[in-house]
């Protein structure tokens, strides 16, 4: 298995049982789930970095602002992922912002103390989330070189790829990805236009190398896609 698929292993291991408080003995007094309506912000750049979050129900955008004030979507991310864990490398203000994008979005919120007396006593549970935090620094890189050196067609097949690696479900010879982003969402995070997404997915379908609708994406052929 490649180096990959071993961290994807380790991205895929359900926190939540872990981190979220409720499901702590003793921290759920101390911190309260809490609820965000479509598009509130959980955080802004340059607050204080005091909390790591775990998304209980709902989809979160992490983001950035450029100094024209285009915004950069760095993830998105759902059920059972964590963000705000730059928190525990000494990030001491947030660099980026976190925003709702359902409504009823449930966030479950930890102190960065309680998080690291957890991870002292947990060997297995701080190699999970440095694994992550490692992870999502080097994928970040890659983005930024693709963005650099790739087309916008290449960038958005690098994207189901990776998609399909990290959270498809093998459906015979075929990988299923669960569909929960629009072609605006694909656009944000490949630094391309709704309207290129949509010509490229429906070239991909044409060729009928993927097939999709608004609840599933199928890559039939993994090889020929890219």
């Amino acid at each position: 298995m490649n180096d990959k698929s071993n961290i994807w292993y380790l991205e895929k291991v359900d926190l939540f049982e872990i981190l979220c408080p409720t499901k702590v003995p003793g921290m759920e007094e101390k911190h309260s789930v809490r609820y965000f309506d479509k598009d509130e912000f959980i955080y802004f750049p340059d607050q204080p970095s005091v909390n790591i979050y775990m998304i209980s129900d709902g989809r979160v955008k992490i983001g950035s602002y450029l100094d024209g004030g285009k915004e950069i979507v760095k993830a998105i991310l759902g059920h059972g992922e964590i963000f705000g864990e730059l928190a525990l490398t000494g990030e001491e203000r947030r660099t980026d912002f976190a925003q709702a994008m359902d409504h009823n979005t449930k966030i479950c919120p930890m102190s960065i103390e309680d998080i690291k007396d957890l991870m002292k006593d947990n060997q297995s549970l701080s190699l999970k989330i440095m694994k992550i935090i490692g992870f999502r620094l080097r994928k970040m890189e890659r983005k930024i070189e693709s963005l650099v050196f790739k087309d916008a067609r290449t960038r958005i097949i690098d994207f189901l790829r990776e998609t399909a690696l990290e959270k498809g479900q093998k459906v015979g010879f075929e990988m299923m990805i669960k569909n929960h982003l629009t072609h605006k969402d694909i656009a944000s995070l490949t630094g391309t236009s709704r309207q290129t997404v949509t010509t490229v997915l429906n070239e991909l379908r044409d060729e009928n190398i993927i097939n999709f609708d608004r609840r599933r994406i199928l890559i039939r052929d993994m090889e020929k896609l890219a």
